[in-house]
């Protein structure tokens, strides 16, 4: 004889008040029936002889039958079942908090290992010089640089990165503080670059070396160089915070003032050492310090920026820049014009070396 299904038409499912599929025949059978004797409750159950008395004596434990004269009859469903189905809601809703439970540490533990992810710590010079010419190595589009005045963790003539990036057609923007273009030798370095297809400005102060890469990573430190200790930066990946860092760097080359040296200018209205002096001019370098760039007197510099002022009608400097630029000769080079070179040199890596 078939067994009949353990949840009957319009049924309820009791394995979920602890009841096994046999227990729940037998009982279905019992509920039936009226005062009904083992054998037939066997029969109708579709269960074993033998194995009908185990589970009766299950269900007299329970209190869901009651036993007379060797016959059996049902409780009430409504109040026998009432007891195991409340164990059962608090047994689902114990089981629903630990589940919230198991989600949330879930979640906390992914947040750490995303956190982890996203923002790497990067300690000691090598380690920070690594990753700053790696993440140049990995550029297929677009290279970001604050550069700042002062020790870095590697000299310009190491990063040899920029001008392989640059001949894959990597765009550089780079703006420099002016103090570093006042450090001897330093105007050479920025020259190399603009000359390379690099689009330089430069502002009087950055907040932070930086170094972004395709708006996917950055590089920037977490110290200042007179901070004590080895020198740590962070390396971000894509993120809340990458962009206020890609944020950061546009509004402060909004900022900026291009700078243009040399022969790479797309106008003939300068020849290159007029260029040469007003972008030293615009990018704030003082007076002496342009005679000392450009190899001449600080009585020269005054004269062919007078010979300028008058050439647009200027009063004033500031007068000059405004009329340079919309003449035209602050103009920064078409990225077309991108010249491939060799050698290395900066954006500089971003580690103070403290």
């Amino acid at each position: 004889m078939g067994h009949p299904p353990a949840t009957w038409p319009g049924g309820i499912v009791l394995e979920a008040l602890g009841m096994t599929p046999d227990e729940e025949r037998v009982y279905r059978a019992i509920v039936g029936g009226y005062r009904t004797a083992p054998d037939e409750i066997a029969d109708k159950a579709g269960v074993g002889r033998d194995d009908v008395d185990p589970i009766l004596e299950v269900l007299l434990a329970k209190g869901l039958v009651n036993r007379t004269d060797e016959h059996y009859v049902s409780a009430p469903p409504d109040v026998s079942l009432g007891p195991l189905l409340v164990h059962g809601q608090e047994k689902l809703e114990a089981a629903r908090a630990a589940v919230s439970q198991l989600a949330e540490e879930y979640r906390g533990s992914a947040r750490r290992r995303d956190s982890a992810q996203l923002v790497e710590v990067v300690t000691g010079v090598d380690a920070i010089r690594r990753q700053a010419l790696a993440i140049q190595r990995g550029a297929r589009e677009e290279s970001l640089w604050f550069c700042l005045e002062g020790n870095v963790a590697m000299a310009a003539s190491e990063n040899v990165e920029e001008a392989l990036a640059q001949a894959r057609g990597v765009r550089y923007r780079v703006i420099y503080e002016t103090g570093l273009l006042e450090e001897p030798g330093r105007i050479v370095n920025v020259l190399e670059g603009i000359e390379g297809g690099e689009i330089a400005r430069s502002i009087s102060k950055l907040p932070v070396r930086l170094a972004i890469s395709d708006r996917s990573v950055a590089l920037c430190p977490l110290v200042s160089h007179d901070s004590t200790g080895e020198p740590t930066a962070a390396l971000v990946r894509e993120s809340s915070l990458l962009s206020a860092l890609v944020a950061l760097f546009e509004v402060y080359w909004e900022r900026a003032s291009p700078l243009r040296i040399g022969d790479t200018a797309p106008t003939s209205h300068l020849d290159p050492d007029e260029r040469r002096l007003l972008s030293l001019l615009i990018g704030g370098v003082s007076d002496k310090s342009i005679a000392t760039q450009l190899d001449v007197s600080y009585r020269t510099v005054q004269r062919r920026l007078q010979d300028l002022m008058r050439r647009v009608n200027a009063r004033t400097r500031m007068q000059l820049a405004w009329q340079a630029s919309k003449l035209g000769w602050l103009d920064e080079p078409s990225p077309g014009h991108l010249l491939p070179r060799t050698g290395g040199r900066h954006p500089e890596p971003l580690s103070e070396t403290g």
